[in-house]
């Protein structure tokens, strides 16, 4: 998600969950191969399994980013074809490309020749008026031949024009059963769903007929959920840490970022942490805290643990 799942928000995750795959902001090509590729492409070690998500849409671009995805130590490159923004459609990549099935397979074929890392494609059910089930399922089988190794489906068609990105999450009605039907017609071939998902319970179900669940926006607004997830998905009984433990650990993390970053400030950090109390008395006056101080100048991690809601467990 842009300007949500940058490096600070993935390590504090990783913290929550061990084993859930991570992803990094969409990141263009022209931002790799032109701009500052090492601010994009940096992060802990901690954060495997992480997958470096492009937006883009030349095959010698994307070829050459997924060798750097590679090159950095990343565990798969993702080929964003869901993104519904102006700024994207401008150039011609994210869910535009859903209309170029044959394109979209001859970049997932240069992507996979140049590096040995699973080459995987995000995409909606549909775009405008091209978002019959057909037009999906000759979408998958088209780039499909190309070798791409998981589908991931956002099970809401994108309007690209006449709706904002914002407004593209949540109009367009969720069709689960078209992707259901995806799985059940290409039944050799990694399906994935997105769109919606914030309970476990649903999730369970949803694995009943797919292969895997990403969540996207409820993983950003509610942290805490997954604090579960290893026990219940990837059965691993170690103990996780308590919410406090968290923030013990992310001032470590932001001692250590300060210290050898000269750009980065406390509030980079702790913005992304200001869901993580959210349901517990003290979520609001820990969230003003971190708002109101965490974006000075020369905020002190400290302060994260003086904002410690009392009632914390």
């Amino acid at each position: 998600m842009m300007e949500r799942t940058d490096r600070h928000y993935r390590y504090m995750m990783r913290l929550i969950s061990q084993h859930t795959l991570l992803y990094t902001e969409m990141v263009t090509t022209g931002a790799l191969l032109h701009g500052d590729a090492p601010h994009h492409l940096r992060f802990h070690s901690s954060e495997h399994p992480i997958a470096l998500q492009l937006g883009g849409d030349d095959p010698h671009d994307l070829a050459e980013c997924s060798k750097l995805a590679e090159d950095w130590g990343y565990d798969e490159v993702n080929l964003n074809v869901g993104c519904p923004s102006s700024r994207v459609q401008n150039g011609c990549f994210g869910a535009s490309l859903m209309a170029r099935p044959t394109h979209v397979a001859r970049a997932v074929e240069a992507m996979r020749g140049a590096c040995n890392l699973p080459v995987t494609v995000k995409h909606r059910i549909g775009i405008d008026d091209l978002d019959r089930y057909e037009d999906m399922a000759n979408f998958v089988k088209t780039v499909a031949s190309a070798g791409s190794d998981r589908f991931t489906v956002h099970a809401r068609k994108a309007w690209l024009k006449g709706l904002s990105p914002k407004e593209n999450r949540t109009i367009p009605p969720l069709r689960y059963a078209e992707v259901h039907r995806l799985k059940e017609d290409f039944p050799h071939l990694q399906i994935e769903i997105n769109g919606g998902f914030r309970e476990w319970g649903v999730v369970q179900e949803q694995l009943n007929k797919v292969d895997a669940v990403m969540l996207g926006r409820a993983a950003y607004e509610e942290p805490w959920l997954f604090h579960t997830v290893d026990n219940e998905f990837f059965d691993d009984p170690s103990p996780r840490p308590t919410r406090e433990e968290v923030v013990h650990s992310m001032v470590e993390y932001a001692e250590e970022v300060l210290a050898t970053d000269s750009r980065a400030r406390l509030g980079h950090i702790a913005r992304h942490m200001q869901n993580l109390f959210n349901g517990l008395r003290g979520a609001r006056a820990w969230r003003r805290n971190l708002a109101e101080n965490a974006f000075k100048s020369q905020a002190d991690p400290q302060l994260l643990l003086q904002a410690i809601p009392v009632e914390a467990p």
